[in-house]
């Protein structure tokens, strides 16, 4: 298995407010572990939920008795969302802050993936396929076939989402379990990829036989190249290599 990590601040911001972990060893009962996460709020406020959000589901995670991959990051979901509401709740500056989350782990061939937010997940084979689902108010907008596929990158409400890690006492995340078939690759990342790079140039540059950090540095220089509106957080991981 290689996996490589990268973070970029992009062009247009001045903080970084997306934060990842990374390991291809076990955490807690889980063989291995991949959380990429894309802050929101006041100043500094968006660093640390993210940090602070993926902190606590690593402690979560490597504490969790559970056997049952779904139930351990449930619970450690959970518990980040509810140590974050109390964060904010306690400190003026952090009020309103949040999170998205993509959290990830592989068992054999079975890729299990939890989302809150519009961070996102792709398996990539032959072709690319949006494992996770988008928690944005256009995508809801998409969905109900108020809003045109093509149209959604430009809208101007892009980037309101609907769910969010300390958004409230409670957080709904979405499950996915994944058969995963050589040579499959994973991209876990953030909206300041792929609200720069289109699906099928994110697919190309996976597919290239090239190492594993080439391509992740590829995708950061032209989602740079393209605007670089956004903070940028590319993971990629190759299970079968």
């Amino acid at each position: 298995m290689k996996t490589y990590s990268i973070t970029d601040t992009g062009i247009m911001r001045e903080m970084n407010q997306d934060y990842f972990f990374a390991s291809d060893e076990p955490v807690g009962n889980l063989p291995n572990l991949y959380i990429v996460a894309d802050g929101m709020g006041g100043h500094k406020a968006g660093d640390y939920a993210s940090r602070y959000t993926t902190q606590r589901v690593v402690a979560s995670v490597s504490r969790s008795p559970g056997e049952e991959p779904v139930t351990i990051l449930k619970e450690a979901i959970s518990t980040a969302n509810k140590l974050l509401v109390e964060e904010a709740a306690e400190d003026e500056g952090k009020q309103g802050m949040g999170t998205t989350l993509v959290v990830a782990t592989i068992i054999g061939t079975k890729l299990y993936v939890a989302n809150v937010g519009d961070s996102r997940l792709y398996v990539i084979g032959s072709e690319i396929r949006q494992v996770t689902r988008d928690h944005s108010l256009v995508a809801e907008m998409v969905r109900m076939g108020e809003v045109a596929v093509s149209e959604a990158r430009e809208h101007p409400d892009k980037n309101i989402i609907t769910r969010a890690i300390g958004a409230g006492k409670d957080v709904e995340a979405d499950f996915f379990e994944v058969e995963l078939k050589e040579p499959e690759k994973l991209l876990i990342c953030t909206d300041g990829l792929t609200n720069m790079v289109e699906d099928a140039v994110i697919c190309d540059i996976i597919k290239q036989d090239k190492p594993v950090e080439d391509k992740a540095e590829e995708l950061v220089r032209l989602a740079n190249s393209n605007g670089g509106k956004d903070n940028i957080t590319v993971m990629i991981i190759e299970p079968f290599s």
